[in-house]
């Protein structure tokens, strides 16, 4: 299913989904009295699989239906939570809100369409990291802390989570446009922080994004968060270095680029849409900045968001004109 991520001023992740076929997971699953109730539950706290079968009155077997309906669409997330029962099922609500984008009418065209290019934290083309630096899949670190090599460990694909001080890391993926599709918009969604040797909350860093080649802006992360643990950061995962990050969504539109509805600068899509057959992006962190203080990326199985990153590209497809046959 394809979905935009989008992020009110409290940081809460809610989904933008639009009127089309791939979005009938979520509507199948609001229908039903049970799943909503759920939704209730969980909007008030975790809870996990035995808990909710009391609170709804059903079996645990059925609500291991319901809670898998409601994953499928992306409404609620699960993790594995060790209990005095043995490893429990814990669920909680991926999203706080949803909004439908209905199709409009676009003029010489078909109107805004969608797609959406996943990118895992460990499948980038080029890297240059300087320690404190390192990678770890969900179930283990890669290598050894602050040693650049490991990197380039053929593992490194596994990767959800990295990062360094000084340095950038790119990542390439496909072209999503087709011949006769024009971009109007460009969305990128990731989960980012700092790098403070161990871990800082007040440990700024000025975080660089570019688009084939071409400078988006920058983002100053505020810190390196560990002050509780990620809501999806492994149990293994050592409690004092990085834990999660923010949630961050750069739009690029024909007035410009924004983050989090903020404008980073007056780059617009027509800038950085290109024809090749593939894309570049790339976060840097500059030693010469006035806060090099380093880049973490979080990406599934690691912090708050279970997330890869995420690019959405918006385009319209010009009509084309059918040649009548006599």
């Amino acid at each position: 299913m394809v979905y935009t991520v989008i992020v009110n001023a409290n940081h809460e992740v809610g989904m933008r989904i639009k009127a089309e076929k791939s979005a009938l997971p979520v509507f199948a699953a609001l229908d039903s009295q049970i799943r909503l109730e759920i939704i209730q539950l969980l909007a008030h706290r975790d809870m996990n699989i035995k808990q909710l079968a009391e609170s709804t009155q059903v079996s645990s077997a059925v609500m291991t239906q319901h809670i898998r309906k409601l994953e499928k669409a992306g409404i609620v997330a699960s993790r594995p939570e060790k209990g005095s029962a043995g490893t429990q099922k814990m669920c909680s609500l991926a999203v706080r809100s949803l909004e439908i984008d209905f199709p409009v009418k676009g003029e010489g065209g078909s109107g805004n369409q969608c797609k959406t290019v996943h990118v895992p934290v460990g499948h980038y083309s080029y890297i240059e990291a300087h320690p404190t630096c390192g990678l770890a899949t969900s179930k283990k670190v890669i290598g050894q802390f602050d040693n650049p090599r490991y990197f380039f460990d053929p593992e490194r694909v596994n990767a959800s989570i990295l990062w360094f001080t000084t340095g950038y890391v790119t990542y390439t993926f496909p072209n999503p446009l087709l011949a006769g599709e024009t971009p109007t918009g460009i969305e990128i969604s990731l989960e980012i922080c700092s790098e403070a040797p161990g871990y800082d909350e007040n440990w700024p860093s000025d975080i660089v994004f570019s688009l084939n080649g071409v400078e988006l802006g920058m983002w100053t992360s505020p810190g390196d968060f560990a002050s509780k643990r990620g809501k999806y950061t492994p149990s293994w995962w050592l409690p004092n270095v990085n834990q999660y990050g923010l949630i961050k969504i750069i739009r690029v539109d024909s007035k410009g680029t924004y983050i989090d509805g903020e404008k980073l600068s007056d780059i617009g899509v027509a800038a950085v849409s290109s024809e090749d057959k593939t894309w570049n992006l790339t976060l840097s962190v500059d030693e010469h900045a006035v806060h090099p203080g380093g880049l973490t990326i979080f990406g599934q199985g690691f912090g708050n968001y279970d997330q890869d990153i995420m690019i959405s590209v918006y385009y319209t497809t010009a009509n084309r004109k059918t040649r009548k046959h006599k």
